[in-house]
């Protein structure tokens, strides 16, 4: 299981993170340790990967995903993180051991950056967020 936060800012471009570790992009977020909630997590995760200390919204998108080659079947959460200030952005630091860096992502950026399955679950996210509705992906293709 893995949460992540939904973080945007007043021009709702998408705030996604450069992980060291592989060649796409993120959103922040992170797999769900022993014992700890999904909602917990992604607390965790946004206060380890950008230095802050935000409480996450409601619940955008649960996705279902197969399991594939080398994965086993999972559950992916996106919390709504909220639109950052101008003030705030400026207080993001990334760790260096984990992540190259982190951007501001406007739609075709986004699609261009991010793996196809996490592009569709953010664009996803994104218009619950606007419908004010919770959605229940699989594959990250919503189904309710």
């Amino acid at each position: 299981m893995a949460a992540g936060l939904l973080i945007t800012d007043a021009d709702e471009r998408v705030l996604l993170v450069e992980p060291v570790y592989k060649a796409q992009w993120e959103i922040p977020g992170g797999c769900v340790e022993a014992d700890e909630s999904p909602y917990q997590a992604a607390i965790r995760e946004c206060r380890e990967e950008l230095g802050l200390g935000m409480s996450p919204g409601r619940l955008l998108v649960m996705d279902w995903v197969p399991a594939r080659e080398g994965r086993t079947e999972g559950v992916m959460v996106i919390y709504d993180g909220g639109t950052l200030d101008a003030t705030t952005t400026e207080r993001i630091v990334v760790p260096p051991e984990e992540l190259k860096g982190w951007a501001w992502s406007d739609p075709p950026q986004t699609a261009q950056r991010l793996r196809p399955l996490l592009a569709r679950r953010i664009a996803e996210a994104l218009r619950a967020r606007a419908d004010g509705c919770t959605y229940y992906l699989e594959d990250g293709v919503r189904v309710t």
